[in-house]
């Protein structure tokens, strides 16, 4: 009995795998290591290196942002309503394209995706429409304002 529990608890072990790190050499893991340290490091350096040019950068160009502010801040707020504008117009021109093709195509008989939710949509408006009108003439008399 000892032996046959034995046998079933080896064999347990030996299907839980151990994760794939532990299969490799001790050389393997320690390059890994020594690699990820590096580009970390490395990484770490150039954006250290970025932050002190860009603060060397405003240090510079500050006595130059307040003697031309005058001009630079409407010629900024110009170029921002012109771009926004453009864009939101651009925007809006594909989306009456989109909706325009979409109709088309609806109304010449062919099934634009989202169709079915708007027969669906059609019908249960027909059907408020008329039971609203079948509540009004039952109790109103015949749908017609009394004064």
């Amino acid at each position: 009995m000892a032996q046959v529990y034995h046998h079933e608890h080896e064999r347990g072990m030996q299907q839980q795998q151990p994760p794939y790190y532990y299969n490799e050499p001790l050389s393997h893991q320690v390059m890994k290591g020594a690699t990820s340290a590096l580009a970390g490091g490395s990484l770490l350096v150039l954006s250290g290196l970025t932050l002190a040019a860009t603060v060397i950068g405003l240090t510079v160009v500050t006595p130059l942002l307040v003697i031309f502010s005058p001009v630079l801040v409407p010629a900024m707020v110009t170029v921002f309503l012109l771009v926004t504008g453009f864009l939101t117009s651009g925007g809006l021109g594909v989306a009456a394209t989109m909706v325009l093709s979409w109709i088309y195509a609806y109304v010449t008989g062919g099934r634009p995706t989202g169709s079915d939710r708007m027969d669906q949509a059609t019908d249960k408006m027909g059907w408020k429409g008329r039971e609203i009108r079948e509540r009004g003439e039952h109790h109103g008399g015949g749908g017609h304002y009394q004064t």
